[in-house]
This record gives structure tokens, C-alpha cells and sequence, in this order.
């Protein structure tokens, strides 16, 4: 930890070339992993991760250093180094009061991670490799990983921030590849949750997360391609979800909406969806992958709305984005560790239920396409435009589920999709992913209910 004095000298040495405003990031971290491949355990890994950065503002400029060297002395060296990017003629910033609070919630934490014996968290991926093999014989490899963290962070800056916070988080991986013979199909399934090994116990059964997983490959390995047209989609609830945080959320972080390299930029107020569409980023639901107690920048998180019956209400703002945007910062700050300056990220982001009955929404599509299950893509921020796999997919024949179908991707643009959601399911539900960006890869929730486009470009086989 860093103590109230040495922050404040540290803080002082920063702003002392005219900075306008400084940050401390101090991080302790400890990993464990787990990997099994074939039935075996094949890799165990222990990691400490310890560091700090400092941060100086000069007006909407900031210089960013990182150092692993986090005596009084090492921090000071890293303090000078970035004031000695600024060369201004203010007053060094006046710095506030520091007293040092606690937003960490212990009492959530059960069975902490390191309490918890290594052969303990094998066993579970045993479960794991035996479910997903007993799926079919064309179960050829299945390779499942157990990853756990425990983040200790100290926050101090210039404006009176003083916090320390701790974050537990656990997750487990499962793929499976089916196989005939000439050609393979991958299922994956990843659950986790700010907790931690009480994960098992209130959240996770590792062998329903390996059936799913198996049973994903096993189907897609004997469906036809899928065939290319432009037609109704029906896209699942969880992962679904995948397609607004690429398509969209990205494009409302004020990364890019304070530079007007975004498709929203200067649009708040105005109508960017279907008026069936409510769209939050909430870091504040309890143990959700994605949540905070403050950001990496120290701010208390928030549950967010973005949109709102179609309205834009909200960007995701960080500190910087902030001053560039002349609005409050949104508990969006980011970084994947202290070698990171932070950014406006996604925490939970997900649409929120609607009222539509979700088999009506199939039985009244006509031919189109049904995305149980998405898999990975890309996408422009500053167009929004986007193409993402569907790593699970069914045809749709006059209202009804005719048979799966394989190769599929979704190909559009954020704001346009938006527009032609038009109907919203009851159920919503999370996955859990890695988000990259330019402040690193970040623990993010993805959700929705079952959400139906009136029409879309499907990607598949010309032949279809």
C-alpha cells in the first residue's frame, strides 16, 4: 500500500512542473490457473502482479508512467518522469485532503481463492472434461481452464481521492471440438463472477457448462451451410448480447464520442434505437463480472442508462473524456493493470427486458435466421459498422425452427440495427468475456433478452 504521506509527496512531485491534476495507481494482484487438455492437467501457474502508475493532466494532455519499483523513492522517480513532460507556466495543483476509505466487501468473498487447495479447483475441471465427452463419441478433445484473481488496488489523486479496494474474480472455460473425421466444430462456454470459489457452490455446475459447450460443437458438425440472404434474425438472450457491446457500446465510450469519431457523437437527447429498446451498463450489480465498487480512477461506479426507449440518455466517460467532453465522469475508468493508463470502458453492459413473448417472436418472423449463440467479429467504432460469426444457428421455415445451420455471421451497422429491433423478450441474461481496448483487456458482462431484427444481412453459403 502507499502511505497518505508519501501519496501526498508523490501527488506534489507530479504537479510540479504546472500539472493540473495528478493520480497514483498502486496494484497488488495474485493469479492462479488451472489448464486440462486430453484428461490431463498440463499446466499450474501461480503469478504476482505489483506495480503503480502516475498520471498527470495538463489541461486535456496527460502523461502516463508505470514503474514495478513502488518504494517512496521509486514512485517519486515515476512522478518526476511524467511531470517532466509538462512544461507550464501555472501553479502546481493544489492537492486536497487525503484519507484513505475502503470500498472492499470482504464479507462477499466465502472461500477465497487462495484458501482453496489446487486439487480442488482439478477436480472441477475433471467434471467438466467427463460431462462434455459423454456428449457424443465425435467428442474428440476437450480442453477446460480454472482462473482465479485476487486485485488489491490503492487509488490517490490531487482532487482529494483516497481509496482502496479489492477484487476477487473466478472463472471457468470450457471448449469442446467434435469431429467426423474431415472436419471440426468448436463449442465454448466460459462462466465467471466477481466471487470466489463459492462460484461453484451459487453459480456454476462445471458439467452443465461442459454439455453445452459439447453439445454446440456436436450440432454445428452435421448442420448445412448456412445460406446468405438479407432476413429476419432472431438472436438469443445472454451472449446475444455481444452484438450491442460491440456494435454500439463501443462507439458510446467516450474514447471516441470525445474526439466526434463516433457514429453517437453529439447525439444525446436524440432517438438512435427503436423505441422498444432500453439499454443500461451497470457496474454495480453484486458479484457480476463486469462490476466495480470504484473504477480505476477511484469514482464511485453507477448504473448507467444509455438509452432509454430509444433515446440516447448517456455516454461512458471517464476522468480525461470528461474534461474533453465537459461532463462528469461516469465510474467508467478502466485499465487492464498499472502498466495501463485508464479509459472509458464497459462494465455490465446489456439491453434490459422487454414485454414480447419470445416464441411469438420466431412464429411470426416468416423465413429468417435464429442466433442461439454468437461468436466472435469485428467492428469499426467510428461507423459502427460490424461483422460477427453466429457460433450456434438455426433456420427458420415459415415460423418454425427447421434445422441448424453452420457459417452464419451477421453483417450491419450499429446504428441501423438499433433502429430495427422490433421486438424485446422477458428473460435477460449475462456472459461473461475479456474486452480489449486501448486501456487493455478487462473483465466485461454482456447480456440480453431475446431480441428480433426485422431484418438483417446474413453472411453463408451462396448455394443455400
Amino acid at each position: 500500500m502507499i502511505q497518505e504521506s508519501v501519496a501526498r509527496e508523490v501527488l506534489a512531485k507530479a504537479t510540479s512542473t504546472g500539472g493540473d491534476f495528478a493520480e497514483i495507481f498502486l496494484e497488488d494482484r495474485v493469479n492462479h490457473s488451472l489448464r486440462l487438455r486430453s484428461g490431463k492437467i498440463d499446466a499450474v501457474s501461480t503469478g504476482r502482479l505489483h506495480g503503480a502508475g502516475a498520471r498527470v493532466f495538463d489541461g486535456t494532455r496527460a502523461i502516463y508512467v508505470h514503474t514495478n519499483d513502488t518504494s517512496r523513492e521509486g514512485l517519486l522517480r515515476t512522478a518526476e518522469t511524467a511531470a517532466a513532460a509538462i512544461r507550464s507556466d501555472r501553479a502546481p495543483a493544489v492537492i486536497a485532503d487525503l484519507a484513505l476509505r475502503s470500498v472492499a466487501r470482504p464479507d462477499t468473498i466465502r472461500l477465497w481463492p487462495g484458501d482453496v487447495k489446487a486439487a480442488r479447483k482439478a477436480e472441477k475441471l475433471r467434471e467438466a472434461d467427463a460431462a462434455a465427452r459423454q456428449v457424443s463419441p465425435e467428442i474428440v478433445q476437450v480442453m477446460a481452464s480454472y482462473n482465479d484473481s485476487v486485485q488489491n488496488v490503492w487509488i490517490y489523486n490531487t482532487e482529494g481521492v483516497a481509496v482502496t479496494d479489492t477484487r476477487v474474480y473466478s472463472r471457468l472455460g470450457v471448449q469442446a471440438i467434435a469431429s467426423n473425421g474431415t472436419e471440426n466444430q468448436t463449442g465454448f462456454e466460459g462462466p465467471g463472477a466477481s466471487m470466489g470459489f463459492e462460484l461453484f457452490d451459487e453459480r456454476v455446475d462445471p458439467a452443465r457448462s461442459a454439455r453445452e459447450a459439447a453439445q454446440i460443437a456436436h450440432t454445428m458438425l452435421h448442420a448445412p451451410l448456412c445460406p446468405a440472404g438479407y432476413m429476419p434474425v432472431v438472436i438469443d438472450n445472454g451472449f446475444g448480447g455481444v452484438l450491442f457491446h460491440e456494435a454500439c457500446g463501443h462507439s458510446l465510450e467516450a474514447t471516441r464520442v470525445a474526439y466526434g469519431i463516433s457514429e453517437f457523437s453529439g447525439k444525446l437527447g436524440q432517438q438512435i434505437a427503436a423505441p422498444c429498446v432500453t439499454a443500461l451498463d451497470d457496474g454495480t450489480l453484486e458479484n457480476e463480472w463486469g462490476s466495480l465498487h470504484v473504477d480505476d480512477e477511484g469514482t464511485p461506479t453507477t448504473r448507467l442508462v444509455l438509452i432509454e426507449n430509444g433515446i440516447l440518455k448517456n455516454y461512458m466517460i471517464d476522468k480525461l473524456g470528461g474534461r474533453r467532453m465537459n461532463m462528469a465522469p461516469t465510474g467508467s475508468g478502466r485499465r487492464e493493470s498499472y502498466a495501463w493508463a485508464p479509459t472509458s470502458r464497459m462494465r455490465n453492459t446489456y439491453i434490459a427486458a422487454g414485454t414480447d413473448d419470445e416464441s411469438e417472436m420466431i412464429a411470426t418472423m416468416g423465413d429468417g435466421l435464429y442466433a442461439r449463440r454468437m461468436g466472435g467479429g469485428s467492428v469499426n467504432p467510428t461507423t459502427g459498422e460490424f461483422n460477427f460469426a453466429v457460433l450456434e444457428g438455426y433456420l427458420v421455415k415459415d415460423g418454425k425452427i427447421a434445422h441448424p445451420v453452420r457459417g452464419a455471421s451477421l453483417i450491419g451497422r450499429g446504428s441501423e440495427v438499433l433502429m430495427k429491433i422490433d421486438r424485446v423478450g422477458k428473460n435477460m441474461t449475462m456472459g461473461q468475456g475479456m474486452c480489449g481496448s486501448i486501456s487493455g483487456s478487462i473483465p466485461t458482462n454482456v447480456g440480453q433478452p431475446m431480441i428480433r431484427i426485422s431484418a438483417l444481412t446474413v453472411g453463408g453459403s451462396k448455394e443455400g
